[in-house]
C-alpha cells in the first residue's frame, strides 16, 4: 500500500511540473512569457543536443555507411515535410495569438477545431493516394540503392509514411505550445537512442526495423502529450466537432497559403540537398554531407529555441501597437545573433578534432564542407532573426515571391555545382548558402519599414 501511495504522489508531483511550465492563456505578461518559454526550450534542447550526438554514433554504427545515408535521405525528406502543413499551422498559430490578445477563448476554440478538421481531411486524400502508387514506386532508383533493398526499401516506405501522416496530425499541438516543442523533441530523442540500443543487442542491422520504429516513437509522444494537454491545461481549447466552423477556414486558408508556398520553396531549398547527393554521388556522400550539417545544425537549433516563442509575441506587439518592445526584441536577438556566429567561427577550427571524437575515422569530412557549413549556419540564423517578425505580423507577400525564385533555381544551381564543378558536394549547400544571401538584403530592410510604419506597397502585404 504505502508502495502504490508513494508512487501516486510521485505521478502527482510530475503532472503539476508539467502543468506549472507549460504557459496559461491568459494573465501573463508577453515579456514574461517569452523568457519562460526561452528558458524551457534552452534546457531541453541542451538535453537534446547530447542525445542527437549520441543517435548519430549508435545509428552509424548499426546501419553502416551506406544504409545510414539511405535512411538519413528518407528521414530528412520527411523532417522537412513534417513542416509542409499546407501553412494552416502557421496561420493557426497567428489567429490564436490574435484570438489570446483579445481575450476570446471561443473564437481560439473555434480555430483549432476548424483547423484539425481540414488539416484532418487533406491528409487522408494525400495518403490514400499513397497507398495506390508505392508499390509502383522503384525505391531503389530513388535512392540510389542496391536491388536486394527493394522489397526491405518498400515495406519501410509504408511503415514510415504511414506514421508520418499520422504525426503530422499530431503536431499540429506544437503550433499552440511552442514552450513544450523541446519536450517533444526530448522524448523522442530519449526513446530513439533506447530504440538503436535496443535493436543492436537483440538484431542485426536493419534498416526497415530502425525507420519504422523511428517513425512509430514520435506518434505515440505527440499523442500522449497532446490528449493530456487538452484535458488538463489547454481544455478550454479542445477541439471539438461541433464548433469546426469552416467559414473560418477562409481566414486560415487565406494567410496559409501564402506560408504553405513559402513552406514547398523552403522543402526545395533544404530537404532535396540529401536527395541530390544521393542520386550524383551515392549513399555514402550523404553520410560525409550529413555528419557536416548536423555538427553545425545545433547553432540554429540555438536561435530556434531563442527565436520560437518571439513569433506569437510579435503578433501580440504589433496588434496591440508595442513598437518599442519589438525594436527592444530585435536589438536583443541581434546581440545573441552575433555570439553564435563568434561561436561558429570557433566551431570551424576545432571542426576536425571534434570529428574525430565523434565519429573516429569513420568519416572524412572535408575541410570546404566544414566552412561552408558554418556559414550555412551564419546565413540561416541571420535570416530568421527577421523573418520570424514578418511572419509573426503576417506581412509576407515579399517572402512569398522571393521563396517561389529560389525554389525554382535552388535544385539545377545545386546539381551544376555539385556535378559540373570541382566543388562536388560542397557544391549543394553552396548552392542553398546563394539562395538564402538574397532574403540576407531584403528581410531587414522590410523589418524596418514595418516597425516605423513606412511599409508601402509591397513591403506592408
Amino acid at each position: 500500500m504505502r508502495s502504490g501511495k508513494q508512487n501516486n504522489e510521485n505521478l502527482n508531483n510530475l503532472l503539476n511540473f508539467i502543468k506549472k511550465i507549460i504557459p496559461r492563456l491568459e494573465g501573463t505578461s508577453r515579456s514574461d512569457t517569452t523568457k519562460k518559454n526561452i528558458s524551457l526550450l534552452f534546457i531541453f534542447n541542451g538535453f537534446n543536443f547530447l542525445f542527437n550526438i549520441i543517435i548519430v554514433r549508435l545509428t552509424l554504427d548499426y546501419l553502416g555507411q551506406e544504409n545510414y545515408g539511405i535512411w538519413v535521405t528518407l528521414a530528412s525528406v520527411l523532417t522537412w515535410f513534417g513542416y509542409l502543413d499546407f501553412g494552416l499551422g502557421n496561420g493557426l498559430r497567428n489567429k490564436l495569438a490574435e484570438a489570446f490578445a483579445k481575450d476570446d477563448l471561443h473564437l481560439a476554440r473555434v480555430y483549432v477545431s476548424t483547423t484539425y478538421a481540414v488539416f484532418s481531411s487533406a491528409l487522408i486524400i494525400i495518403y490514400l493516394i499513397f497507398l495506390l502508387i508505392y508499390r509502383n514506386i522503384e525505391w531503389t532508383r530513388i535512392f540510389n540503392a542496391s536491388a536486394r533493398l527493394e522489397d526491405e526499401l518498400s515495406t519501410l516506405a509504408f511503415y514510415v509514411f504511414t506514421f508520418f501522416t499520422i504525426n503530422f496530425i499530431l503536431k499540429l499541438i506544437t503550433f499552440i505550445v511552442t514552450a513544450l516543442n523541446g519536450v517533444f523533441s526530448l522524448a523522442t530523442n530519449f526513446l530513439t537512442v533506447l530504440l538503436i540500443y535496443f535493436l543492436i543487442k537483440i538484431h542485426p542491422s536493419s534498416l526497415l526495423y530502425l525507420g519504422a520504429g523511428s517513425a512509430l516513437i514520435p506518434v505515440l509522444v505527440f499523442l500522449a502529450v497532446s490528449v493530456f494537454l487538452f484535458r488538463t491545461k489547454y481544455e478550454k481549447i479542445t477541439p471539438s466537432f461541433k464548433l469546426i466552423k469552416l467559414k473560418y477556414s477562409k481566414e486560415l486558408i487565406g494567410l496559409g497559403f501564402q506560408f504553405f508556398i513559402i513552406q514547398a520553396a523552403s522543402l526545395i531549398v533544404f530537404a532535396t540537398d540529401n536527395v541530390i547527393i544521393i542520386q550524383i554521388f551515392g549513399p555514402k556522400d550523404v553520410t560525409t554531407y550529413n555528419v557536416a550539417y548536423r555538427y553545425f545544425n545545433y547553432i540554429p537549433i540555438i536561435f530556434y529555441t531563442i527565436l520560437t516563442p518571439f513569433w506569437s509575441a510579435y503578433t501580440d506587439a504589433y496588434v496591440k501597437e508595442d513598437l518599442a518592445w519589438i525594436r527592444n526584441a530585435i536589438k536583443k536577438i541581434f546581440h545573441a545573433w552575433i555570439l553564435l556566429s563568434f561561436v561558429v567561427l570557433i566551431m570551424i577550427i576545432i571542426a576536425d578534432y571534434v570529428y574525430s571524437i565523434w565519429l573516429g575515422s569513420k568519416i572524412d569530412v572535408p575541410f570546404m564542407l566544414t566552412i561552408l557549413m558554418g556559414l550555412f549556419a551564419i546565413v540561416t540564423n541571420w535570416n530568421n532573426m527577421f523573418a520570424y517578425f514578418i511572419n509573426g505580423v503576417g506581412k509576407i507577400r515579399l517572402s512569398l515571391y522571393y521563396a517561389i525564385f529560389v525554389g525554382i533555381i535552388n535544385i539545377p544551381l545545386s546539381i551544376f555545382l555539385a556535378k559540373y564543378t570541382s566543388m562536388g558536394i560542397t557544391g549543394v549547400i553552396a548552392a542553398t548558402i546563394i539562395c538564402l544571401l538574397f532574403g540576407s538584403v531584403f528581410a531587414p530592410i522590410q523589418c524596418y519599414k514595418i516597425i516605423n510604419k513606412k511599409d508601402k506597397g509591397i513591403w506592408g502585404k
